[in-house]
């Protein structure tokens, strides 16, 4: 009876032993996946959008390629927001020729494209000058329906002197609709003159 009773106890303390020794384990676990988050932390202290960045890194943590660029990726972020001039600083300069487009339009014509080449040489050339472009209109549609014409036409505009090479950070566009006509006579020949875009730059 007595043998039987200290099986029981040697079990029961056995048993007792091994939860202990498996509970003890359960932390060092937990203890060794900790610092890979904060290891991928590491990499990216001061930069802005910090925690952003930091997703990326902790999904494929054992690619240290990918850590580094996302090490790498918060350094333009910092220096992307810049405060736009008014438009009243900027200046016309002869080198920079106007462009023009056809009635109800904003695609760029054959023709316009060579004078938009001439144009993006000058800027690449003056990488010094920040770039405002105004589209204008002709005076026939409604007001609201020019200023979103005129600003199709700087866009588009736009995009193909980034398309050239220059930066699209250096560039303001604004729509005046019909509100600043080039030529104030009511016939076709003056309109297609009020149908673009204008150039004018400031040094930075």
């Amino acid at each position: 009876m007595q043998s039987r009773c200290t099986n029981v106890t040697i079990a029961s303390l056995l048993l007792f032993g091994v939860l202990l020794t498996g509970c003890a384990k359960r932390p060092a676990t937990t203890a060794a996946t900790a610092p890979a988050p904060t290891g991928a932390a590491a990499t990216t202290p001061g930069g802005s959008g910090g925690p952003a960045t930091a997703q990326p890194t902790t999904a494929a943590p054992s690619e240290g390629a990918g850590t580094g660029t996302a090490a790498a990726k918060p350094a333009p972020t910092t220096a992307a927001p810049m405060a736009r001039p008014a438009p009243q600083e900027f200046r016309p300069d002869p080198a920079l020729r106007d462009v023009y487009f056809d009635f109800d339009r904003y695609d760029i014509r054959p023709a316009d494209a060579k004078a938009l080449d001439g144009n993006a040489s000058w800027l690449k050339s003056n990488a010094g000058h920040l770039i405002l472009i105004e589209g204008h209109c002709d005076e026939r549609g409604t007001n609201e329906y020019n200023l979103a014409l005129g600003e199709r036409r700087a866009k588009s505009t736009m995009n193909y002197l980034v398309s050239q090479g220059v930066q699209a950070s250096r560039i303001t566009i604004i729509s005046y609709g019909e509100e600043r006509p080039a030529c104030a006579e009511k016939n076709e020949e003056c309109w297609a003159k009020n149908r673009r875009a204008h150039f004018l730059v400031k040094p930075r």
